[in-house]
């Protein structure tokens, strides 16, 4: 019996491939000013297929455009007029200002309010970071596990991030006062006779303020904690359990290196907050920053000699400011080092 013959469609060429016919004519060239955008962002290869071989070389910078546009208004330009004004005796209304060059940062280096400042914002520092660093993980160890109710108790955990930070200043200030719930209660169980000065010891309002960082903010690194242990492999838990390592033991050797990179941003994170903290300082310690400024923060101290509108000086607040940047990103950049480091 004969086959029947099966004859092939041809199948078309994609668009450029092969040579073109008669009457066909080619694209014209781009113009320098595109030859030169597109040295610069070039777009897809020849070889792309799909959408990305039509897709426009502007599309990209078309959705960054907000993004540049917001970070060079509210963060690139204010940074910028910050570094001219230190060089200047502007005051905080405006009006008429001279240059005064270096002299502000004379007067910084010399003024003894400056560096009390700059102590109490490192030591704050130094207090909050390990403690954020390692009481959050430990919370989230706690609350990781599946057990019947877990879920209430990470929600009530991280209720206080919620708050405002003026809600919870006014909720501690009304604990800590000297006829507060913790000194009322001190007293009934005899275990102090006379009220704790929290709020009027210089010492005590600084080390209360770390308190309500550290309270405030162990729900949301928790959250950090919780992603992360998520990611460490049950194996390893597993095969040091089998070869007698008991629970502390398993926490430094298996649940600390699997979630370095993460208490390396949590520290990162909570070192940059605590240079910049203020509202804990003015809601315990008044608008004065403790008895006699002793309790200041950097930023506090900013406010205090630039924005005030009678005797402040934003050219020398602007010079604080740029000392703040400084160490911040001093900070961040020895964070960076020390966990490419770890990484290596």
């Amino acid at each position: 019996m004969t086959q029947p013959t099966v004859h092939q469609v041809p199948v078309p060429a994609p668009p450029g491939a092969g040579a073109r016919g008669p009457g066909v004519s080619s694209p014209p060239s781009p113009g320098p000013l595109r030859r030169a955008l597109r040295s610069v962002t070039p777009g897809p290869s020849a070889d792309a297929g799909g959408a990305a071989l039509y897709r426009r070389w502007w599309l990209p910078w078309l959705w960054m455009t907000p993004a540049i546009v917001g970070a060079t208004v509210f963060g690139v330009f204010p940074f910028l007029n910050t570094v001219v004004v230190s060089f200047t005796d502007a005051k905080p209304l405006g009006g008429a200002y001279d240059v005064v060059g270096l002299a502000n940062y004379r007067r910084m280096l010399g003024d003894p309010d400056f560096w009390l400042a700059t102590r109490n914002s490192l030591l704050y520092a130094l207090i909050v970071v390990p403690l954020m660093v390692l009481l959050p993980l430990l919370l989230a160890i706690l609350v990781e596990k599946n057990l019947p109710g877990i879920g209430f108790f990470r929600s009530a955990f991280y209720t206080p991030v919620l708050a405002s930070s003026v809600v919870v200043g006014l909720s501690w200030q009304w604990l800590l006062s000297d006829q507060g719930l913790v000194n009322t209660w001190l007293q009934k169980a005899h275990i102090i006779r006379e009220a704790v000065p929290f709020l009027s010891d210089s010492w005590l309002i600084l080390l209360s303020a770390m308190g309500l960082t550290l309270w405030k903010g162990l729900g949301w690194y928790m959250i950090f904690y919780l992603a992360a242990l998520g990611n460490v492999p049950r194996e390893l838990h597993e095969a040091a359990a089998v070869d007698g390592a008991g629970a502390v033991r398993r926490f430094w050797n298996v649940t600390v290196p699997g979630v370095r990179q993460s208490m390396m941003l949590v520290g990162t994170l909570t070192g940059i907050g605590s240079l910049r903290v203020f509202t804990e300082i003015y809601m315990l310690g008044g608008s004065t920053g403790g008895p006699g400024g002793a309790d200041r923060t950097l930023p506090f101290y900013i406010r205090d000699v630039g924005l005030d509108p009678l005797t402040g000086n934003a050219g020398y607040g602007a010079a604080v400011s740029v000392a703040l940047f400084a160490l911040t990103l001093g900070l961040t950049l020895l964070a960076q080092r020390l966990t490419k480091e770890d990484g290596a």
